[in-house]
């Protein structure tokens, strides 16, 4: 049952997304550009920090009202909806593990809107394996010396507060560390925007950390903690992922109800051919449970279940799936002109195809559920 506040805060989001984000949706993709004019009205909106307590900078929200504004935001425009669902990533360990003047001092402008965050995570031969990352932290005196290379960093350059995941120690995942770092830290340079098969209006690139010093109060959790951190944030951002795949198909699913209404083929509307209605009927049905799986992981985030583990890989692999399923329908269903760039749906399609992919590819998430019934046996 939807509360009055998820409700408001929905139907804000749902406002912002079709009035201000959606009319520049294929311009933003078109140009690969960073859409700041959304961020700042996100920002004004207080959509960021829709989930974090509010003597953070938060709304004070839940996590399900997070998921109804990542899929509002997605619905319109899914570039606009990463600097979203990344800004809630670069978050979490931070509200997991952070101290009470680590969260003062890098949460609220977080949350506010007024900084953007991004977390390294990704190496060149470290994906979804995090355990083998190389970059490195050396303790020299109160201070720590980070060197290494980070790859599809999410917002990088454009990001102001960072999270990097490093090796303090040669054991395999009690010899990770987080540490933060801010964009003017002398040694932290970044490469170029990646040219993305999708949501191209999100900045994605190298960073590269040289000789980069944080002091000791930098440190996120204790030093070999960042691995048990890592995965605790991996099962609050997959439902956000879920949340995002869910609004890409929403969205896909919209256009098509409209266009096979308005189409005419051998002297009738497309919709009345029953072959097309049921692919509209199977589209509804996974979308449908897209969401569910997605609110119950994030309910189970607001009550810090146990059991969130399962599902929140559940609702990142299944709504992922559902969205490339339900976008590459949309391509067919307009026939040829779902194969131009003047119809969204080509676009929500190649939007569609990361959600399968970042926090954790869909094959490892299917070998993360299937463990964890396997060990409850």
């Amino acid at each position: 049952m939807v509360t009055e506040q998820q409700e408001m805060i929905q139907k804000v989001a749902r406002s912002i997304a079709k009035e201000q984000v959606a009319p520049y949706a294929q311009e933003v993709d078109k140009k690969s550009e960073f859409p700041w004019d959304n961020v700042y009205t996100m920002a004004e909106n207080g959509l960021f920090g829709v989930h974090i307590p509010e003597v953070y900078g938060g709304a004070g929200g839940d996590m399900v009202s997070h998921t109804m504004v990542i899929e509002e935001i997605a619905n319109a425009c899914a570039s606009t909806s990463v600097i979203l669902s990344t800004q809630a990533l670069a978050i979490a360990p931070f509200m997991i593990a952070g101290t009470e003047e680590q969260k003062r001092n890098f949460v609220f402008p977080l949350a506010k809107g007024e900084k953007l965050g991004s977390f390294g995570i990704t190496e060149p031969e470290a994906g979804s394996d995090v355990s083998s990352i190389r970059t490195t932290a050396k303790k020299d005196g109160n201070d720590y010396i980070l060197n290494g290379q980070k790859v599809f960093i999410t917002n990088a350059g454009e990001s102001d507060i960072y999270v990097f995941v490093t090796r303090t120690s040669e054991n395999r995942t009690k010899g990770i560390t987080l540490f933060i770092a801010e964009k003017d830290s002398p040694g932290l340079t970044f490469g170029k925007n990646e040219e993305k098969m999708g949501i191209r209006g999100s900045v994605t690139r190298e960073v590269l950390l040289d000789n980069v010093r944080v002091p000791q109060e930098n440190m996120l959790g204790k030093e070999g903690e960042g691995f048990k951190i890592l995965m605790k944030v991996f099962n609050e951002t997959r439902p956000v992922v879920g949340a995002q795949a869910t609004g890409i198909a929403q969205g896909a699913f919209e256009y098509c109800l409209d266009y096979v209404q308005e189409r005419k083929q051998f002297d009738q509307p497309v919709y009345q051919f029953q072959m097309v209605q049921s692919m509209l009927a199977d589209m509804a049905i996974k979308i449908e449970a897209s969401r569910a799986l997605v609110h119950k992981a994030a309910k189970k985030i607001d009550n810090e279940e146990k059991s969130l583990i399962v599902n929140a890989s559940m609702a990142k692999c299944f709504a992922s799936d559902t969205a490339m399923e339900v976008t590459t329908d949309a391509v067919q269903l307009l026939g040829g002109y779902g194969f131009i760039k003047d119809y969204p749906v080509e676009r929500m399609m190649r939007d569609a195809k990361i959600t399968q992919i970042y926090e954790g590819t869909n094959q490892v998430q299917r070998v993360i559920i299937a463990n964890q019934f396997l060990k409850n046996k």
